[in-house]
């Protein structure tokens, strides 16, 4: 069974255009009446990626989910309407994106950005650093300002983005200067918010995995599980990848150097390919990515990547020195514990959120309440070696 990866853009309109956009009355009325009885979207997290147009929002969300080919973007129509991309199924990081068009006023009476921003957990504001940008920074100041006012909660990302086309000085000189100028008009901008991405690199993936790693509840946990996993087993570093998109949800406390998280990539690009061509079984209908794969790659410079399966979505990547490697029994034992540890931790999260919505709709019960709190763990694998 080979693995797809199915464009899953649902291609469907959210929420209504100002009705002097061109669209025809009759069809916004429609689409918002579909909006609001619409089922709700089982809490996932949205993302919002917003800028001005031909600023590579589409290209970045094809390149990241869907596998396209940097080279194909360049064929992407500009985005005129919105859309909404469902993340699930196939990944474990799921959540939904909408995509803005940058030509569109949405800030006009009739359009509710009340409730689009309500329930948003990142904004993701594109500017095209190859272009001029001052009209660009006007538009991200009109757009945390309205939002925040909205969602106090909503986390703030900005990616400065095409910067395949600079030199290493210039790259520099553009982001101090992107991030002085929003400073002057946003008190509470950080520098942890402005990333440097090129479609052409792994820059994006490495991005989209901090904004990613912002939304997830259990991050605290599953660094600390990587921490105790590394210290025990002789491993100089560690990531916790979502195999589709190559966006790592953890990693441990040591700092990510860029080669290193290129060097995983490659790998799990490796393993995904040799497994659906060499990995098919006649009488299977599963993946190719499955509990039985692993992979081990040794480098000329003495240094070991290795692989392992943690679920159907999520693989462990370690980077380790041939001398460590040589107590793989050791990290095999402890990549056990680790693998179960994950599991429990988010078994305790599906558990919480199914009894949330138990207790909604029936009075709460003292043994079920009590039974909930012993499952509660606190990250910490008791049987590492």
């Amino acid at each position: 069974m080979s693995i797809t990866y199915e464009d899953q853009l649902a291609g469907s309109l959210v929420d209504s255009f100002p009705k002097d956009f061109g669209y025809g009355v009759e069809n916004m009325d429609m689409m918002q009446d579909n909006l609001e009885h619409s089922p709700p979207a089982d809490n996932k997290p949205r993302i919002l990626l917003m800028g001005l147009r031909r600023s590579g929002k589409s290209s970045i969300q094809k390149v990241v989910f869907h596998k396209m080919s940097p080279n194909e973007t360049l064929f992407l129509e500009s985005t005129n309407k919105i859309y909404k991309d469902d993340i699930s199924g196939s990944s474990f990081v799921n959540f939904h994106i909408w995509d803005f068009p940058g030509q569109v006023d949405f800030f006009d009476p009739t359009f509710d950005y009340e409730m689009i921003f309500r329930g948003t957990g990142a904004l993701i504001f594109v500017i095209d650093a190859q272009d001029d940008y001052v009209e660009a920074l006007g538009r991200l100041h009109l757009t945390v300002s309205r939002a925040y006012r909205v969602n106090p909660e909503i986390n703030f990302e900005v990616f400065i983005h095409k910067v395949d086309g600079l030199s290493d000085d210039h790259k520099i000189e553009t982001q101090r200067d992107i991030h002085q100028r929003a400073n002057d008009d946003l008190a509470d901008a950080t520098s942890d918010i402005f990333y440097l991405t090129s479609i052409y690199d792994h820059s994006i993936f490495e991005a989209f995995s901090k904004v990613v790693q912002k939304l997830i509840p259990q991050l605290p946990t599953l660094e600390n599980l990587l921490n105790i996993f590394i210290s025990n087993s002789g491993i100089e570093k560690a990531f916790l990848f979502d195999v589709v998109s190559k966006i790592y949800i953890a990693t441990d406390s040591s700092p990510v150097d860029m080669q290193s998280y290129e060097l995983c990539c490659d790998m799990i690009d490796v393993v995904i390919d040799v497994s659906c061509i060499y990995g098919l079984k006649d009488d299977s209908n599963g993946n190719a990515y499955d509990k039985e794969s692993l992979a081990i790659i040794k480098l000329n410079n003495t240094t070991v990547l290795y692989l392992k399966e943690v679920t159907k979505f999520l693989a462990l990547v370690c980077i380790l020195r041939e001398e460590s490697f040589e107590r793989k029994g050791l990290i095999d034992y402890n990549f056990h514990c680790f693998r179960k540890a994950i599991h429990e931790v988010f078994e305790v999260s599906s558990s919480t959120q199914r009894m949330g919505a138990a207790l909604q709709c029936s009075p709460p019960s003292g043994n079920g309440l009590s039974r909930l709190k012993g499952q509660v763990l606190n990250g910490t694998p008791r049987s590492l070696v």
